[in-house]
Parts: C-alpha cells; sequence; structure tokens
C-alpha cells in the first residue's frame, strides 16, 4: 500500500510539474495574450514527427453533455488569428450554439454523460511541432484532439 501511494504522489507531482512546465514554455515562445474574461487558453503542445506535412492535428472542442439516442452536436467556427509582430498563429472559438439533435424516439428512455463536440470549420490544422496550437474557447468548453495521417497507398485517377 505504502508502495502505491508513493508512486501515485509522485505521479501526481510530475502531472503538476509538466503542466507548469508548458505553462513557462508557452510564455518563452511568445507573448500569447491571457485569456480574456469568459474564455480559458489551452495549448497543445505536439511532439516531433517524421514527414509532418503529412499528418494534420483535428481539434475536437465541445462539452460533456447528458445524452440520449439521439446524435448531439454544437455548433461554432475555429477562427485562425495572428500573434502581431511575431507571425504565430492562435485559434479563437468565439462562441458556441446548440446543442442540436436529431429527433429520434428513443426506446430505452435511458440517458448518459456524454462528450459533444462542436461541429463548424476550421477545425483540421497543421500539425507543426515546432510551435504550440494556443486556443481561446470560451469557458465550460474542454479541447481535445486527434492526429490523422495521410496513407502511404497514393492511388491513380482514371481519365473518362
Amino acid at each position: 500500500m505504502g508502495t502505491f501511494m508513493f508512486r501515485t504522489s509522485l505521479g501526481l507531482i510530475a502531472t503538476a510539474l509538466c503542466g507548469a512546465v508548458h505553462a513557462a514554455t508557452l510564455e518563452k515562445v511568445a507573448p500569447y495574450p491571457k485569456a480574456e474574461s469568459g474564455f480559458t487558453r489551452q495549448a497543445i503542445h505536439l511532439p516531433a514527427q517524421g514527414k509532418e506535412e503529412d499528418l494534420r492535428v483535428e481539434i475536437l472542442a465541445g462539452k460533456p453533455l447528458t445524452v440520449d439516442c439521439n446524435r448531439q452536436r454544437l455548433g461554432g467556427t475555429l477562427e485562425e488569428k495572428n500573434l502581431e509582430g511575431w507571425g504565430y498563429p492562435f485559434y479563437r472559438l468565439e462562441k458556441v450554439s446548440g446543442p442540436a439533435s436529431t429527433l429520434m424516439a428513443c426506446p430505452d428512455g435511458k440517458s448518459k454523460q456524454d462528450f459533444v463536440p462542436v461541429i463548424g470549420d476550421g477545425f483540421m490544422l497543421r500539425y507543426n511541432s515546432k510551435l504550440p496550437i494556443v486556443l481561446y474557447v470560451p469557458q465550460g468548453v474542454e479541447v481535445r484532439y486527434r492526429v490523422w495521417s495521410a496513407s502511404d497507398k497514393i492511388e491513380k485517377a482514371i481519365a473518362e
């Protein structure tokens, strides 16, 4: 039991230090503005990869909501902004609308907690490990992401 508690404590300390390092690192990269009232600033630090030109980062901003069997979604647009004097991009999700839902009759009437993403324009970004992806989103919005990669297999179109 003592070893488990010690490892857990070390894990929590390491997590806290990583968060502090990333916050300090973000400030060392460029003077990204602090989040305005009602917004949070979130950053994604990507590891270096070979052939980064073949990779994309999908931003999954959303909220955990209680849902039923219907498909749920939120609406919004992720806008790219420019850090003046630096030329570095950052992204802003100004507002989130919804939720919108299909209207199927759910036979079981059960509901569950699920992550409901914002669907809209601007959420697929270029992979660049040299700069953090800095996002400003309304409070209460979580930012998740996934990395997409291109297949090595390239097909040829047929002239018709």
